[in-house]
Formats: structure tokens, C-alpha cells, sequence
């Protein structure tokens, strides 16, 4: 089965985009795309200091390894943030929030910096703190993603209620910005895949073990083998150990990626857009034959139009 290169962008109302990300499109391909891009990542401070056409907005995705920080200056994402997700009090998140938003060039000691803010955690013990800062920062308790504030999402999970808040932001972000049918592959904690169908359904998908969790089971049990910085080796036949442990690692998880990606088309009965998100996805989508888009901030731009719809 034979996979889409990049599609043209489209906006949050399905317009088409113009300017260099259009110029780069490419046609439907043949057979599997190998050439990627990766989505625009943080702006240039030209960008961070633009007018503000509406309010501005936090979001806050928490996972359970690492907590990605937007902020929104309209529909604009003007930068983001990874941080490590770890236990901290409200105390200290609303710290670390005034740091990043001075350095974003906002004012979080003027009483009229009050933006809005929107929270995705599938981590229930870190929850609390991140959503009392939020609320501190806004004025009033954050949008908490789930399927009861994705109304429009039709979701064929048995149990919709058990869909993670990610995953919804998700196939929320993918259906209004590269169309549909699509997966999204996150290269997280867990490699999950999301598909979404021609009619903007979402279907379910695959939780697999992530790259880097899978690695920490392996260095646990395994004595004798070094940790290794994940990064893609010269060869796939490695002559020295940390040669093969990057090479089982980094093309493993592609292998794993196209292998599941091929199977889920089959049972979608179509050829998807495929989009890899994630603070994995710039090492691995690269060695992907499926993948036709890498977009870190996918998550975040769902969440800020889970936001718009609920105003």
C-alpha cells in the first residue's frame, strides 16, 4: 500500500494555506514517501511580539514524561515550551509559568495579563498543580480536554470516556489541519497511533511501549549494556555495542511505526494522511517510510481549537 506525501496545510476553517509551506507540496506519491518536513516549531522573536488580534492563551499538555507549554497570541502559536513532568506543588508551576512568560515578552504582573488557558494531562497526580496555576493565571479554572468538551469528535471507542485527552487534541488538530482519513503517530511515553476517518470519526488506534521506555527496560535488566544516547546509528549492522543497541532502538521503532501504519490502512480501508507528533517524533518519523508530516506541536493547536469551540 502505497502512502500520501505531504498535503497541502489547511487552517482551522479549511482554508488553504499560501506562502513557502504551499510551494513545498508535493503531489500524491506512488509508493512510500520518504521525503519529511518537519512543521514550524518555535518563532522568530519577530513573530513572539506581533499585534495580538484576541486573547492570548496557555496551553498545557501533561504527560506523563514530558509537559509541553504553548502560548497563543490569537490563532498564532507564538512559542512553547518541553519541560520534564515531575511533582511539583502550584507554587512552583506558577513560577515556572511567570518565567516563560516574561521571557515570551508578556507581563505577568500587570493585573490585565489574564489569558485563557486549556489543559490535556493523562497524568492525574500532576493534574492538580498545573490546573490551580492555570487558574491563578487566568482568572478562572482551565478547559479540561476530554470527550464531554470535544462534542463535535464522534468517538467509536467502546468506552469513550477512556480516550486520553491527548489523543483527542489530536484528532481534533489532524482532521481540521491536513484532512482526512488520517493517523496520528505520537512518539511519546507510549507510541500510540490515532486513526481518524473520512468523515472526521474518531476510530481507536494502538498504545505500543514508547522508544525511550522500552530503552529503560532494556538498560534495567541488562547489566551489562551501556545506556546510549538515542540517536540514529551510521549502520544498522553495529559493530560495537552502542552501535547496535541505536540502531535496534531507532529503526526498531520505525519498523514498528510503518509495520502498524501499513495494517491500520488496510483495516480503514484507505490511504491516510499519517502525521508524527511527539517529543520523539524529529528522531524517528525521519526513518519512516509512512510518515508524511512532523508537527511537535499537533497536540497543542488541537487543544487551542478544542478552546475556540467551547467559547
Amino acid at each position: 500500500m502505497s502512502f500520501r506525501r505531504e498535503r497541502e496545510g489547511r487552517d482551522a476553517r479549511g482554508k488553504r494555506e499560501s506562502g513557502p509551506r504551499r510551494a513545498a507540496e508535493s503531489k500524491r506519491a506512488t509508493g512510500p514517501p520518504r521525503a519529511k518536513r518537519e512543521a514550524s516549531s518555535s518563532p522568530s522573536p519577530a513573530t513572539r511580539e506581533a499585534p495580538r488580534d484576541s486573547r492570548d492563551l496557555l496551553a498545557v499538555d501533561v504527560g506523563n514524561s514530558e509537559t509541553t507549554v504553548g502560548l497563543f497570541r490569537g490563532e498564532q502559536l507564538s512559542t512553547y515550551w518541553r519541560l520534564t513532568s515531575g511533582r511539583f506543588t502550584a507554587d512552583e508551576v506558577s513560577l515556572s509559568l511567570d518565567a516563560m512568560l516574561r521571557q515570551a515578552g508578556g507581563d505577568p504582573a500587570s493585573p490585565g495579563f489574564r489569558p485563557g488557558a486549556v489543559l490535556s494531562s493523562v497524568a492525574p497526580t500532576l493534574t492538580l498543580a498545573w490546573a490551580e496555576a492555570l487558574e491563578r493565571r487566568s482568572g478562572r479554572p482551565p478547559l479540561e480536554v476530554s470527550a464531554a468538551t470535544a462534542p463535535d469528535l464522534k468517538i467509536l471507542y467502546h468506552d469513550p470516556v477512556s480516550v486520553g485527552a491527548d489523543r483527542i487534541a489530536n484528532a481534533i488538530a489532524v482532521r481540521a489541519l491536513y484532512g482526512t482519513p488520517a493517523i496520528v503517530v505520537d512518539l511519546g511515553t507510549a507510541t500510540t497511533f490515532d486513526c481518524v476517518s473520512r468523515d472526521g470519526a474518531y476510530m481507536g488506534g494502538v498504545i505500543a511501549p514508547g522508544v525511550m521506555t522500552s530503552a529503560e527496560e532494556l538498560f534495567r535488566r541488562a547489566a551489562r549494556l551501556p545506556r546510549v544516547e538515542l540517536r540514529k546509528p551510521e549502520r544498522v549492522l553495529g559493530r560495537a555495542t552502542h552501535e547496535s543497541i541505536q540502531a535496534g532502538l531507532v529503526w526498531g521503532a520505525a519498523g514498528q511505526v510503518d509495520a502498524l501504519v501499513r495494517r491500520l490502512a488496510i483495516e480503514m480501508n484507505a490511504t491516510p494522511h499519517v502525521i508524527a507528533t511527539g517529543g520523539l517524533a524529529t528522531v524517528i518519523a525521519p526513518e519512516c517510510e509512512t510518515i508524511n508530516v512532523v508537527d511537535p506541536t499537533l497536540t497543542l493547536k488541537g487543544m487551542r481549537l478544542i478552546w475556540d469551540q467551547a467559547q
